[in-house]
């Protein structure tokens, strides 16, 4: 079963962290990419950019349109996504728990429900 983790901030949050303790924090994160990315568990690890970054696009009468930003209501948004492949949502968790950026921001662990190229509970063996 697959799931998503997800960790939220903000750009004042991140630039109010100093460097050293950044560095640090970074190296920690790299280290448990590297122990579930090795155990098989770990499918993928991304940073997203910030708000200033992001761009929205929707279609109007047939056609797209982009606009900057997503224009959140909330402070903060998904800054980090990852993706896991583990046997059940207790592991799910436990690897979330597990994460160095738990105690500070907390993360969302989401079921995938489908996975339109690869196995999933929709797919057909």
């Amino acid at each position: 079963m697959k799931y998503l983790l997800l960790i939220y901030g903000n750009e004042e949050k991140w630039a109010s962290i100093p460097e050293e303790i950044l560095e640090k924090e970074r190296a920690k994160q790299d280290a448990w990419n590297k122990r579930y990315h090795g155990t098989g568990e770990l499918l993928g690890a991304y940073g997203l950019g910030g708000e200033s970054e992001a761009s929205l696009v929707r279609t109007k009468d047939g056609t797209p349109f982009t606009t900057d930003g997503p224009y959140l209501e909330a402070k903060e948004f998904v800054c980090s996504l990852y993706l896991l492949d583990v046997a059940s949502a207790e592991r799910a968790r436990e690897i979330a728990g597990e994460m160095p950026w738990a105690a500070d921001s907390g993360v969302e662990v989401w079921p995938v429900l489908h996975d339109a190229f690869g196995a999933g509970p929709d797919a057909e063996d």
